[in-house]
């Protein structure tokens, strides 16, 4: 017999041996199991490496089926395994996995709860096998006795808060997993769980720190009735098969207040107010020996107004701005007068204002205008007790000593200024004089046309000094450029008397004819030191040119007279040859039509082939269409004797026509002499 075919764990288990020879068996043993084991390998690495049981060793499972895995290392041909109880005995025999498995994926212990272990070793492929390794399994499905919360009884008011619920310990015997804690819910169900299943995961045990942690701190509950279920739950997971209830009464809000009489805004009458309470959960009637319900008025801090029960009221009548707290005290003693005095965190009670203005407020028109903003008109306005209405007042305006309406003007009150912006241009020159309205909050009002200096509020227009622009082409507002050319377009921007404006911003803005591409484009410059500007334009369409400059504080709007700028059309024409044969093959005239900045249209451009003798006019002599490229070609044969000899000029002419954005234009000549 192989003297390496009997593994070293049979040599330490056999029976019959006496005990001064198991120390040479038990080091035979390992002299031969280290002889026969891999070259690669030793007693202590041909082992299982880094076992687990999936949900953790140390942990209890609840389910009696257990994986277990691991790593192998090399020349592994086959597994054994036995499983033992918890008093260390094998669960019968030892079993063998013929490959190198490196998991029990399915390993189940017996019914009973206790520790079990598992033993795993390896098998090289000449059957010699390494030493065991092994796990514990904690198998635990017994439930602990049922447990009972505890609260009190009665209502539980806010000043309760924060409350402990206690749970009763269960009763013995315990579970072997021991008590992992305590699973509580709190809900309006009377029947309800504070588990999904049998099983209550880690989310669900909300008390985890053993049996003795039984008391659970809640910093809150809704008011009405609730319920608290509590379970034991094992080590394992497994909880009470019954869950204890609590029933608990909980009134924690104030009641609920309201006012009535309280106007929204200033009030120049007595006002009358009256306070109601309602309570949902206790009531605002008196329970047994429980607190006195009452309703209450307290104004500008003094004493306040008190009435037994659910509603009170009370006068003013004073002017000024009066605070209002309101509040009341429902069955079960929950108050929001904002005493804390009492040890409870109880609310601020509600709160309204109270105002009443009978004198109207003081406004007139400042003494000067801002010379950086002659237009900006502005009108202190002054209220010593309701402020004043931004929302309400106005300024307008009418030429002086007329009986015309006064015209609104758009205005804003900031703080305690009335302001608005008149825009002079608008009006023809002459005297205006201006009215300020005012409001208070209460809804006084007062009425002006004097600055504060009491002096009328009075303005001539023009208030603005007056801009000029005088721009063009250099030597006139018209210009007309060949095909494909843009053109220099300036001028020079002056106030008053002539002053020049450097500096200042110019729009040039050109309008383009009909077909063009682009319809509008504005192009900002600024002056130069003696006030002026320029601008080349670019090629394209014929068009429109006007510069403007914008109005400022001090200084008017200023714009120039249109110019315009004429562009004539790009055509060209070449012709297949200089010489034609009279009676001969024809020649042959092509060309082109281009639309620079401008689209061809889809049915073509009307072209005009036209011929002259030289010091005679041009004459047509045939009308064609180009295509949607702008593309034309057109043969012509000379027939006439009379042509022997003679040098003729050709041309292409396109003339002006609807939706079409240039001048009339011809191409070049070509020359053609008759043989």
């Amino acid at each position: 017999m192989n003297s390496c075919s009997t593994p070293a764990a049979t040599l330490f288990r056999r029976d019959g041996l006496k005990k001064r020879c198991g120390l040479l068996r038990m080091a035979v043993a390992l002299v031969l199991t280290a002889a026969c084991l891999p070259s690669s390998a030793s007693a202590d690495t041909f082992q299982p490496i880094d076992m687990t049981v999936d949900g953790g060793e140390d942990g209890w499972h609840a389910d009696p089926s257990f994986a277990v895995r691991w790593s192998n290392p090399p020349d592994v041909a086959a597994v054994r395994y036995r499983l033992l109880d918890p008093d260390g005995e094998a669960l019968g025999p030892d079993r063998r996995l013929g490959w190198p498995a490196t998991a029990l994926q399915s390993l189940t212990v017996p019914a009973s709860d206790g520790a079990y272990t598992v033993e795993v070793w390896l098998e090289d492929t000449s059957g010699t096998q390494g030493p065991p390794v092994s796990a514990k399994l904690r198998f635990d499905q017994s439930p602990p006795p049922a447990v009972e919360p505890s609260i009190g009884a009665g209502w539980i008011g806010r000043a309760s808060f924060p409350l402990a619920l206690r749970v009763s310990h269960p009763d013995e015997p315990l579970p072997v997993s021991g008590i992992r804690g305590y699973a509580i819910s709190i809900d309006r169900n009377p029947d309800g769980e504070p588990c999904e299943a049998e099983i209550c995961d880690e989310t669900e045990t909300d008390l985890r720190g053993g049996i003795g942690d039984d008391s659970l701190a809640i910093d809150w509950l809704p008011e009405g009735v609730s319920y608290a279920h509590a379970v034991a739950v094992s080590g394992s997971g497994v909880r009470s098969a019954g869950a204890g209830t609590a029933v608990l009464r909980v009134d924690t809000t104030d009641p609920a207040t309201a006012l009535d009489g309280a106007p929204g805004d200033w009030s120049n009458r007595p006002v009358t107010l009256v306070a109601t309470a309602t309570d949902a959960a206790s009531g605002m009637s008196r329970v047994g020996d429980g607190p006195e319900p009452f309703t209450a008025i307290r104004v500008d801090g003094g004493a306040p107004a008190v009435a037994a029960g659910s509603r009170v009221s009370v006068t003013l009548i004073g002017s000024g701005v009066h605070s209002v707290a309101y509040y009341a005290r429902d069955a079960a003693g929950n108050v929001d007068d904002g005493d804390r005095s009492n040890g409870q965190a109880n609310h601020k009670p509600r709160g309204a204002v109270v105002r009443i203005d009978r004198e109207p407020p003081q406004v007139a028109f400042a003494n000067a205008q801002d010379p950086t903003e002659p237009e900006r008109i502005e009108a202190p306005v002054a209220d010593g007790l309701s402020g004043v209405d931004p929302s309400a007042g106005a300024i307008s305006v009418r030429r002086a000593g007329s009986s015309d309406r006064f015209e609104a003007l758009p205005t804003v009150a900031s703080g305690s200024v009335l302001s608005a912006r008149w825009d002079s241009e608008s009006f023809p020159a002459g005297e205006y004089e201006f009215r300020a309205t005012a409001y208070d909050r209460a809804g006084n009002a007062t009425v002006t046309l004097s600055r504060a200096d009491g002096a009328a509020m009075r303005l001539t227009n023009p208030l603005k000094v007056a801009a000029k622009i005088a721009a063009g082409f250099g030597r006139g507002d018209s210009l007309t450029v060949p095909c494909g050319q843009g053109a220099s377009f300036g001028g020079r921007l002056t106030a008053g008397r002539g002053a020049a404006l450097a500096g200042e911003p110019v729009q040039i803005h050109e309008r383009f004819a009909t077909g063009s591409r682009l319809r509008e484009r504005t192009t900002t410059v600024r002056t130069g030191r003696t006030g002026e500007f320029g601008l080349r334009l670019g090629p394209g369409p014929s068009r429109t040119v006007v510069a403007s400059a914008g109005p400022t504080a001090t200084r008017q709007g200023a714009r120039s007279g249109v110019s315009t700028l004429a562009v004539r059309g790009c055509v060209s024409l070449r012709v297949s040859s200089p010489v034609a044969e009279v009676g001969g093959r024809p020649i042959v005239f092509r060309g082109r039509v281009r639309a620079t900045g401008a689209e061809l249209p889809a049915t073509g451009v009307p072209v005009q082939l036209q011929f002259r003798l030289p010091g005679l006019p041009w004459s047509e002599f045939r009308t064609i269409t180009t295509d949607g490229r702008g593309r034309f070609r057109y043969p012509y044969a000379f027939a006439d004797d009379d042509s022997r000899g003679v040098r003729f000029q050709f041309r292409a002419f396109v003339l002006a026509r609807a939706g079409w954005p240039f001048e009339p234009a011809g191409s070049r000549p070509v020359a053609v002499r008759g043989r």
